[in-house]
């Protein structure tokens, strides 16, 4: 096996997953998504660290060449201490470095509660630009929003405006998705901001840097080769199914359900 190896909590690193595919049409993908132990957001940085070892494992006994962490909670929270035999990416950096060459000084971030408590986002915008001004925003009813199909109902938009509320009254000119369940609410979010707020989904951006790093390395899949996918769930789920045919189309393939740790 000569796949990348994604992984999320849930449904929403299928975003990164789309991007990757976009950016790298020669490799094969194995994802796998921890619907039985999501949301990632509201649990402890300690919990999030073993969860995410326990999937990398997972992942590399699928034989991977490289991880995608597709989720901002273990991004920001467990990358820092994990070690891999393989490259693996973060999305918080990719999506900081995006906003920050976007931005004319003033980042919004929305975010689970555990990244937000984090910092990572501030600190790696400022990482970039000392002088950019960063106000985040935890927006903890948006990942079950998602999972539920609720993408654009009445009930999600209210959410959306409470929460964008602060942000766009302080003055915010760019808004980090700082999730990968987030973008699938992209067009609401885009509507709420209103068009002079331009938003930041960190998955194209990493999908650029993994298919950089992998060609510096030697690493990439040589043009025309067989491409395989294979997407594994912690917990059946008629609607994740459901959904990453949509962002996925036909490779979209038949979901396999496994126990991670």
């Amino acid at each position: 096996m000569t796949a990348i190896g994604v992984f999320d909590s849930g449904i929403g690193g299928l975003t990164v997953v789309a991007a990757l595919r976009r950016r790298l049409p020669d490799e094969s993908i194995v994802y796998l998504g921890d619907t039985a132990r999501l949301p990632y957001g509201s649990k402890s940085p300690e919990t999030v660290t073993s969860y995410t070892r326990n999937n990398v494992a997972f992942l590399l006994a699928q034989g991977v060449k490289a991880v995608v962490v597709a989720c901002n909670t273990a991004s920001a929270l467990a990358l820092p201490q994990l070690t891999a035999p393989v490259p693996v990416w973060g999305v918080i950096e990719p999506g900081a470095r995006h906003a920050a060459a976007t931005t004319a000084g003033h980042v919004g971030v929305i975010a689970t509660e555990s990244t937000v408590r984090s910092d990572a986002y501030r600190l790696a915008l400022q990482r970039i630009d000392a002088g950019i001004r960063v106000d985040s925003r935890s927006c903890p009813l948006f990942v079950p929003l998602v999972e539920e199909g609720w993408h654009d109902d009445p009930v999600t938009e209210q959410v959306a405006e409470r929460y964008l509320a602060p942000l766009l009254a302080a003055g915010i000119d760019t808004l980090v998705l700082g999730c990968t369940h987030y973008p699938l609410l992209r067009p609401l979010l885009q509507r709420v901001a209103g068009p002079g707020i331009t938003l930041i989904d960190s998955a194209a951006s990493t999908a650029d840097e993994v298919a950089r790093d992998l060609a510096a390395a030697d690493l990439a899949a040589p043009a025309g080769s067989a491409v395989v996918h294979h997407l594994y769930v912690t917990d059946a789920s008629s609607g994740f199914a459901r959904f990453a045919r949509r962002i996925l189309g036909d490779a979209a393939t038949p979901l396999e359900w496994v126990e991670v740790g």
